[in-house]
């Protein structure tokens, strides 16, 4: 709500299609994508383990954000932020 209130433009639950050698082979759903630019995980753990930071980057690989933030409001809350850049990205 915050970010909407902030005059961003926020899509909640977005689909993410998978694709394997050029075949969709599955969708993830994002948490967050902000202005198409920036993608949002929030987990509620014990702590940031590498699957949660794997997950972000598939997501970052599967679409055009270069920048995704992973953010952990479990027993102590932390974040990571991952970049992949666009110009690594293999488009089929």
């Amino acid at each position: 709500m915050e970010l909407k209130n902030k005059g961003l433009y926020v899509e909640a639950q977005k689909k993410i299609k998978v694709y394997y050698k050029g075949i969709e082979v599955g969708e993830y759903y994002a948490d967050l994508v902000v202005e198409d630019l920036i993608i949002l995980e929030l987990k509620a753990a014990n702590c940031i383990v590498i699957e949660f930071e794997n997950q972000i980057l598939n997501y970052l690989k599967g679409t055009n954000c270069e920048v995704g933030l992973l953010l952990n409001f479990g027993t102590k809350p932390e974040f990571r932020r991952k970049v992949f850049e666009n110009s690594r990205k293999i488009r089929i």
